[in-house]
């Protein structure tokens, strides 16, 4: 079919303007986002694939993938689109995310953020643990650490408001996932956005025994409730 210059310039302004937001290039501004909306239930039939790196419902029970059961879903719908962009370090979610639609990633990120999640047996108080709760508290002022509380919330279940909804909620997440986290900011592989920004600014201040201590304080918190 032969379409006049008005009719073509129409067509791709069309494409254009249906396209998700992240499908732009440069990066993601997450500063003031519209909220997430999807459909648990269709999200439900496409979540078992999901299963065998995350666990039942999303409770993972291998530390190094992390826990989504109860996880907030505008973090979790953006981060499936950065993997859908291809911008994150390639892992299994490279594949997986590749084959999902827009109304895929808003329907999983729902069914998962509605998901009970599950305690582990408690991790008992530690040294290392109450120094990674002043760190995430007060920061260090000394290393230039802001406390993470001011984005991730004081009890790490995260904060209302736009600027907030793709921070995601840390309590009783895997210390080993987080440590990686940590890490990946760090070292400057994980860049995509406006919060993947002021994170490796974050994390830069960080050494290892820090990244460690503010882990294994995490991983002792109760995991969010949806």
């Amino acid at each position: 079919m032969n379409l006049t210059p008005s009719r073509r310039v129409s067509a791709v302004l069309a494409l254009v303007l249906a396209a998700p937001a992240w499908a732009a290039h440069g990066y993601i501004d997450q500063r003031d986002i519209a909220p997430i909306h999807g459909d648990a239930s269709a999200g439900a039939a496409k979540a078992a694939v999901c299963f065998a790196c995350h666990g039942p419902n999303g409770n993972s029970l291998v530390p190094a993938f992390p826990r989504l059961a109860g996880q907030r879903v505008d973090y979790l719908y953006w981060e499936l689109a950065k993997f859908k962009r291809g911008t994150r370090p390639q892992s299994p979610m490279t594949a997986q995310a590749a084959t999902l639609s827009d109304e895929d990633m808003r329907n999983l990120a729902a069914y998962f953020s509605q998901q009970a999640a599950t305690a582990d047996v408690a991790t008992p108080a530690s040294p290392e643990a109450s120094r990674g709760e002043a760190l995430f508290l007060h920061g260090d002022a000394r290393s230039g650490t802001p406390p993470c509380q001011g984005c991730h919330g004081t009890t790490a279940a995260g904060l209302s408001g736009n600027a907030y909804a793709a921070y995601p909620a840390l309590r009783g997440q895997h210390a080993d996932y987080l440590v990686q986290r940590l890490k990946d900011y760090r070292d400057g592989k994980l860049s995509d956005s406006s919060n993947d920004f002021i994170m490796q600014g974050v994390a830069r201040t960080l050494d290892d025994a820090s990244i460690g201590a503010i882990a294994a304080y995490l991983s002792t918190l109760t995991p969010t409730a949806p």
